[in-house]
């Protein structure tokens, strides 16, 4: 054998399949509760047994190690089951945002090259929308539908047959998560095996360290995005997983929950935060278990941290992170959510950087930035992804010489604190999701009497951000502001819709005849501040 420099002799990089993860929770716990649905509960053993079966039932219909599996579906058993089965076949997880329309979600589904789709019944539309554009060989149904089997008959056929995990590599993917990024167009970040059981490891050292099988967590966010991996990390140490009865978030329900199972630990974002603390049945149902509310997506104000912190105790606990790095870039822990204004509060900061992940604020050129200097928040460790599907131009522009580019604005100071002061794109956060503006103006652009336009976030004490969309209106055409979010309503997910619509005569433009969005944005704040009598002598 022919011995490399170094006498390291290369070998395989196979890793633990994460669907293993449930098998080991049933070995250990089999008769305790796993997952918790309203009145319904699947222990670890019976859990494990629908998983293994449903992995079984995707093989016996043809697919296998790598095929793209669109998952269109509200929290639910069987859309955590479909993670899982995903996984031990080696195939790739593919689940989009249940409240996206019927044409965004044919979109995912050519970009991620799907070929099995798995719906709720109600999603009808979005089947025959997939089924236009890339016509998958597989699609099953969540419920009794007319455009597939049934997956739970799929698991009743399919339980008690050998379903063995598939051999996996560090960098074999396993999930496809979607991320506007800053170009608008939805762009399919690969995670790994090798990656994601990185980020349950972090996940437990630095979110909620000391996490076992006696902890409980509960779901208030879609299964598809960070709550996904939220309860990923819950399996990893067999703790149970708590759903609300419906999708809607019911904040009372939600109180009742964490005083009926004992609630460790949540994942949120800010606005939820908000809605949990300032609703009266916080005060009426017994919250002393909560350990560590996560909260992420976006900042929180000041004053609601503090009356977070006042109303549940010193549980918060903050982290910056992207679907591409997995959440996994900075943490604020605890210990460091201050009540009170003072030194130790650090107003503003996201946290330091996670366990075994760099961070480095860069200029234009790529260089390192003192402390203290604004540049891009640029990252590089285990939780960063293997990029984007098939989408080599992206791949390009997101890394330099190693390190991914996030977008985000930012500076760190002398002992390592980071602070977000803005972003390199015009995307903005509203209730924890991604919204990027160009794809609004796109959608408005297509109505005919609308001939130019500019979208942009605007701070707002509920959502964080809400967008403001500013058009001119083609000679002759006449709209008004209801007309127009009630036709766009239906051609894009309502979370995009922006909150308020101004009409104005014409849009500042460059010397190059490009839309100057920076002049229109001081304009909107000039007009803004003229409408509430600032300025005025």
């Amino acid at each position: 054998m022919n011995v490399p420099r170094g006498g390291v002799v290369p070998v395989s990089k196979r890793v633990m399949n994460l669907a293993h993860m449930p098998r080991a929770a049933a070995r250990r716990h089999g008769a305790e509760p796993a997952l918790i649905w309203g009145e319904r509960q699947w222990s670890w053993a019976e859990l494990e047994s629908r998983i293994a079966a449903m992995a079984a039932g995707l093989t016996a219909l043809g697919l296998a190690k790598g095929d793209r599996v669109l998952v269109q579906a509200r929290n639910c058993n069987q859309m955590l089951e479909a993670m899982f089965a995903c996984f031990r076949i080696g195939a790739v997880y593919v689940p989009t945002n249940f409240r996206q329309t019927p044409d965004e979600v044919a979109g995912l589904a050519q970009t991620a090259g799907v070929v099995a789709m798995i719906c709720q019944k109600e999603f009808t539309g979005h089947v025959a929308a997939v089924r236009s554009a890339v016509a998958p060989r597989v699609i099953l149904a969540i419920g009794e539908a007319g455009f597939g089997e049934d997956v739970d008959a799929v698991i009743a056929r399919h339980t008690g047959e050998p379903s063995p995990l598939a051999d996996v590599e560090h960098d074999d993917p396993c999930w496809f998560f979607f991320t506007s990024g800053t170009t608008g167009k939805p762009k399919a970040a690969v995670l790994t095996h090798g990656q994601m059981g990185f980020v349950v490891t972090s996940h437990l050292c630095d979110l909620m360290p000391g996490t076992t099988h006696r902890d409980a967590s509960l779901v208030l966010a879609p299964l598809s995005h960070g709550a996904g991996v939220h309860a990923l990390t819950q399996v990893a140490r067999g703790a149970r997983t708590v759903m609300l009865a419906s999708d809607r978030l019911d904040v009372e329900e939600a109180w009742s929950l964490v005083e009926r199972w004992r609630i460790t630990n949540m994942f949120t974002v800010p606005t939820i935060v908000k809605l949990l603390v300032e609703h009266q049945a916080v005060d009426q149902y017994d919250h002393s278990s909560l350990r560590y509310i996560i909260y992420a997506g976006a900042p929180m104000y000041r004053e609601d941290q503090k009356r977070a912190l006042a109303t549940l105790g010193n549980v918060l606990v903050q982290y910056f992170g992207l679907g591409e790095v997995t959440g996994n870039i900075t943490v604020l822990p605890p210990e460091w959510h201050e009540a009170e204004d003072g030194p130790r509060a650090r107003i503003g900061t996201c946290g330091f950087e996670r366990t075994a992940m760099q961070v480095s604020i860069q200029g234009d050129d790529g260089g390192e930035l003192p402390p203290g200097e604004t540049g891009e928040i640029c990252v590089c460790g285990p939780a960063v992804f293997a990029g984007y599907y098939d989408n080599p131009e992206a791949n390009a522009k997101a890394f330099r010489d190693g390190w991914f580019r996030t977008g985000d604005l930012g500076h760190m100071d002398a002992e390592g604190f980071v602070y977000i002061t803005g972003r390199a794109s015009d995307m903005y956060i509203s209730g924890g999701s991604n919204i990027h503006p160009r794809e609004v103006e796109e959608k408005l652009l297509t109505h005919p009497a609308i001939v130019e336009c500019a979208v942009f976030g605007v701070p707002d004490r509920t959502w964080g951000e809400v967008g403001v969309a500013i058009c001119v209106l083609r000679e002759g055409q006449a709209l008004d502001g209801v007309t127009l979010l009630s036709w766009l309503g239906d051609r894009i997910t309502r979370y995009k819709l922006p909150r308020r619509v101004e009409f104005w005569e014409s849009l500042p433009k460059s010397a190059y005849g490009k839309l100057a969005k920076k002049d229109i944005r001081a304009e909107l704040h000039r007009r803004d501040a003229a409408a509430r009598g600032e300025g005025r002598g």
